[in-house]
């Protein structure tokens, strides 16, 4: 694919067809990964993304243990 690259101001900038951001999820930004070949443009993963299915799969193995007590010994509640 070929996409024209188009004066923005001073600066030079590429539109990315509206399919191409629909299939590769991009947002308000993006990774932009300079290589030897080129420049490879990644969607910026969100914060914390695929944890809730990690957690349900931890759950479903039992896996969703707690590492160390909840409470340590030298903590004390008051009522």
């Amino acid at each position: 694919m070929k996409i024209p690259i188009i004066k923005i101001g001073n600066s030079k900038g590429l539109r990315i067809p509206k399919m191409l951001i629909d299939r590769y999820a991009f947002e308000e930004e993006v990774e932009v990964e300079l290589t030897d070949e080129g420049l490879v443009v990644h969607p910026v993963k969100k914060v914390r993304q695929g944890w809730g299915d990690a957690f349900a799969k931890m759950h479903k193995n039992e896996d969703d243990v707690l590492l160390m007590d909840d409470i340590f010994s030298d903590e004390e509640w008051d009522d």
